[in-house]
């Protein structure tokens, strides 16, 4: 399996994406100052912000472009329909319910098997949730020391309005409507990344 590596600091000042935004708190100690930078080209801003998305939920150009694909073939406007399925990953799902400190590690932890949906384990990041759906660590997992240390430290993580976390049971949450455009954390100008394909 294709793998990202990219350090992620340098990956964020490179695209103008705030670290917090990947789960990430610190910032780079390094302050380079003013530059000038060239004036991009419009291909040039199309191609960042596709990069920016991909790296933001991790994933590579071909399943990039199957997620374009299908989002076009959807009704409504492509890039919102585009932004909607990114959202809908269990990985992203996952990071977004606070049951993992960023996206790279909720999909480590889905891989491994430590989630379920609706009572059943599910251990593909790229699944799809539905609406109704309920999202959990699986009952094994529960007795890790990782969890056990989430569930006492109880630290408020809010969740966006299409997520509802379960307030008697911190390992769960449920997916109680679909993603909007407007739940997006961080700014892309998503009509960019739907001109670079379209040509």
């Amino acid at each position: 399996m294709a793998k990202n590596m990219q350090p992620y600091l340098k990956r964020c000042r490179t695209l103008g994406i705030s670290p917090a935004v990947m789960g990430v708190n610190k910032e780079s100690n390094r302050n380079p100052g003013p530059q000038r930078r060239p004036k991009k080209s419009e291909y040039a801003l199309q191609l960042t912000e596709k990069q920016k998305v991909k790296f933001v939920y991790g994933v590579l150009e071909k399943q990039f472009r199957a997620y374009y694909e299908k989002a076009a073939r959807m009704k409504g406007n492509t890039g919102d329909e585009l932004m909607t399925l990114l959202e809908r990953r269990l990985d992203n799902v996952v990071f977004r319910l606070g049951l993992a400190a960023t996206r790279r590690e909720a999909r480590q932890l889905v891989n491994h098997g430590h989630f379920t949906v609706n009572g059943k384990r599910v251990n593909i990041p790229s699944y799809l949730v539905k609406e109704g759906e309920v999202i959990a660590v699986c009952d094994k997992s529960r007795s890790s020391a990782k969890f056990k240390k989430m569930v006492e430290d109880d630290r408020f993580v809010a969740a966006p309005k299409w997520l509802e976390k379960n307030k008697n049971a911190p390992l769960e949450g449920k997916v109680i409507a679909m993603p909007q455009r407007d739940d997006i954390d961080f700014d892309v100008a998503v009509n960019l990344i739907v001109e670079l394909y379209s040509k």
